[in-house]
């Protein structure tokens, strides 16, 4: 197990993190690779003398040795025979999450927290993290792991900005979880000119633009559905906001998992973006997948 890249989980000093614990825990075990803890300690700065540096220092990391061995225990008591270790990283933690995140399969965050992973805004760890790493991105809101599986991947599949790593990564986590996969692309309605006729040759063209969608689309997924015969996948064509079409559908999802670059894209940070809205918006856990390399 030493040489199989973990599921890293990003952990606060806070009770509400137990269910995020357990969800990353069994991200771990659907994947056969071992759980870290993580917990970031901002060490205290020079203040007063040697000594009392000393002594603060030893504080922090005192405490930030406590919150992760009590995560730890939750793990295992969740998933006795998974293989759990705990990590405490000193600096800060979107930046250490980030450079542990080469040596991840996955990373797992809260939506919200206080202190080392403190709330979900522009700027904060969740959002820089997910921006800038190398792995997948896991991140999820307090009450979206909890409850019955709806046993539904949903995964935002783009024609012009296609993700492959994105889609490949929704065929495991379907396979991993039993679940259908709905690959949707998604655009905006066109216009219908008002003229007589007009609706009707619109009309044709919407259809026609929907088929050689769909024949792109399934062309480029064709390999993944040989490599995954056992997930049942449908691909949707839909006139509609990409974000708010997806926000629609993680209601009745276990995963939304999203690519992070292009128009859905996080790393440009453009307000609006795909990837960036359902990450607010998200009924359900979501997955942001970064490309096998920058273009």
């Amino acid at each position: 197990m030493a040489d199989v890249d973990p599921v890293i989980v990003g952990v606060d000093d806070a009770d509400d993190q137990n269910d995020l614990v357990r969800y990353a825990a069994h991200e771990a075990m659907m994947r056969g690779v071992p759980l870290h803890v993580a917990h970031a300690v901002a060490l205290p700065g020079p203040f007063g003398g040697a000594k009392e540096e000393e002594t603060g220092h030893d504080l922090a990391v005192q405490r930030g040795a406590a919150v992760v061995d009590r995560f730890e225990a939750v793990a295992r008591s969740a998933f006795p025979g998974l293989t759990v270790s705990g990590e405490l990283p000193f600096g800060d933690p979107a930046s250490t999450l980030v450079e542990r995140a080469a040596e991840a399969s996955l990373l797992v965050l809260g939506h919200r927290g206080r202190g080392g992973f403190p709330r979900l805004a522009l700027g904060s760890v969740s959002l820089q993290v997910a921006t800038h790493s190398r792995c997948p991105v896991l991140v999820t809101r307090p009450g979206t792991q909890s409850g019955p599986p709806r046993g539904r991947v949903v995964a935002g599949a783009d024609v012009v900005q296609y993700a492959p790593e994105a889609v490949e990564f929704a065929f495991a986590e379907a396979e991993h979880r039993l679940a259908h996969l709905h690959l949707v692309h998604a655009l905006h309605r066109p216009a219908l000119l008002p003229w007589p006729g007009s609706v009707t040759v619109a009309e044709r063209e919407l259809h026609e633009t929907e088929d050689a969608t769909r024949n792109l689309l399934e062309e480029r997924i064709a390999p993944l559905r040989l490599r995954h015969p056992q997930v049942p996948v449908g691909l949707r064509i839909e006139w509609a906001r990409p974000a708010t079409h997806l926000t629609e559908l993680s209601e009745e999802a276990d995963l939304l998992v999203v690519g992070s670059r292009g128009r859905t894209g996080l790393r440009r940070l453009l307000l609006g973006s795909v990837s960036g809205e359902v990450l607010h918006t998200a009924h359900c856990p979501v997955a942001v997948i970064p490309p096998a390399a920058d273009g």
